[in-house]
């Protein structure tokens, strides 16, 4: 579904993952500065959004995830992942639960299989599983925004800011009131400087919560049994991911970003060297400059010098999961 914000003016739609809302509306440097100062708004309209209402809604979903739900107060937001049998990460859930219902959002695209694994999961609890989407449109508050949200809107309240679950009709309305408008580029490029993971940049077919540091926030290490729990409780107690997140000042006098997927190497190997890792969301900060984030191998050095992308740009590591 395609944004009806993308008609604002200077609106540049977003491509790949973050396609239906806009990349940004004209000025990307102002857009970050204005959610740094905690103004404006970001349209992320594009996520999908579910709902689990129901007696049992918080002890049945407390056996699903990763994070202790079973006793989680209304109001109180959180985020939890769905893991494999293995331990690999299959869903990301940024929830929040209003006293009646659990409201959740998701990546762009992935509520049909999340939903049918919940369903799959429902057995005799009394739960009622629905995905909102089409009703309900996620939009982001900066934390420090004095903007007010509509009646009857679900909020979840982080450090980062508010994500409010609009009803979709009331996404124009909202927006007159409550600008500037922020675009995708802005929100992911101060997301990439707090060392935020997202599912489907940050992860792969293999990625598991203690390589991105999930583990301080969407992973409860004292909570009982559920899927790929063996998983995340050997590698925590070894102490060795395979891989491991890292921030990256990039070399400004490149023109050109990498991109995902491009390839991280020893700076001393040169651009023919041996992989060892990817980047996964790369962005022009208004302060820092032009920065990623990369998923290496553990043993590379934390003071090793790296190149990235077909250009070998110059990268200096800063330590976001410890080796």
């Amino acid at each position: 579904m395609n944004s009806p914000l993308l008609s604002l003016p200077g609106a540049v739609a977003a491509e790949g993952q973050d396609e239906g809302v806009a990349a940004h509306y004209g000025d990307l440097f102002r857009e970050q500065r204005s959610l740094a100062e905690g103004t404006g708004f970001v349209d992320l309209s594009h996520r999908g959004v579910v709902t689990v209402s129901g007696d049992d809604r918080l002890s049945w979903l407390h056996l699903l995830l990763t994070q202790h739900v079973s006793e989680l107060p209304a109001g109180h937001a959180t985020e939890a992942l769905i893991l494999s049998a293995n331990g690999h990460i299959e869903h990301a859930l940024y929830l929040v639960d209003d006293g009646e219902t659990v409201w959740m959002h998701t990546e762009p695209g992935t509520q049909e299989a999340l939903i049918a694994y919940l369903e799959s999961m429902r057995f005799f609890y009394r739960v009622e599983i629905a995905d909102r989407s089409e009703e309900f449109a996620v939009v982001h508050l900066p934390a420090g925004s004095i903007t007010e949200p509509p009646e009857a809107t679900a909020v979840r309240e982080t450090p980062h800011g508010r994500d409010l679950f609009l009803p979709r009709t009331a996404l124009k309305s909202f927006a007159e009131t409550s600008g500037p408008a922020v675009g995708l580029l802005a929100y992911e490029a101060l997301r990439v400087e707090s060392h935020r993971p997202r599912l489907g940049m940050e992860t792969d077919h293999r990625t598991i919560p203690h390589e991105l540091g999930w583990l301080g926030s969407a992973v409860h290490l004292d909570k009982g049994c559920y899927r790929g729990q063996e998983t995340v409780a050997r590698v925590h107690n070894l102490g060795k991911p395979p891989r491991r997140l890292v921030f990256l000042h990039l070399d400004g006098s490149e023109v050109r970003l990498p991109v995902h997927g491009d390839a991280v190497r020893l700076a001393s190997d040169g651009p023919d060297g041996r992989k060892l890792g990817f980047v996964t969301t790369s962005a022009r900060h208004h302060e820092l400059g032009p920065i990623a984030m990369a998923l290496i191998k553990r043993n590379v050095p934390v003071d090793a010098q790296l190149i990235v992308g077909e250009d070998a740009t110059a990268a200096a590591q800063e330590v976001v999961v410890a080796p």
